[in-house]
């Protein structure tokens, strides 16, 4: 056994933050609802309030790809981290 204190990685990184950005602005977006109650400008006839809901879904669903696929990568890299330390 060596007298070393166990390393751990921060808790707070920046893919961590991206992360939670991307997971965060479908959120604000939303709740703001200020930002979005008015009818112009239109799009193909259907007013702003409408569109740029619908604009959020898939949108909303990308982020959340990307917020999944980064935690994964992170959970990779911190399992790999760990056994290496352990080795």
């Amino acid at each position: 056994m060596s007298d070393l204190p166990e390393v751990k990685p921060p808790v707070v990184t920046p893919v961590r933050v991206v992360i939670a950005l991307c997971l965060l602005a479908p959120f604000v977006a939303m709740l703001w609802v200020g930002s979005y109650t008015k009818t112009d400008p239109a799009f193909i006839g259907v007013p702003f309030f409408y569109w740029y809901q619908l604009l959020w879904v898939p949108l909303s669903t990308l982020l959340t790809v990307i917020a999944h696929q980064l935690w994964r990568r992170d959970q990779r890299a911190r399992t790999s981290a760990k056994e290496g330390v352990e080795a």
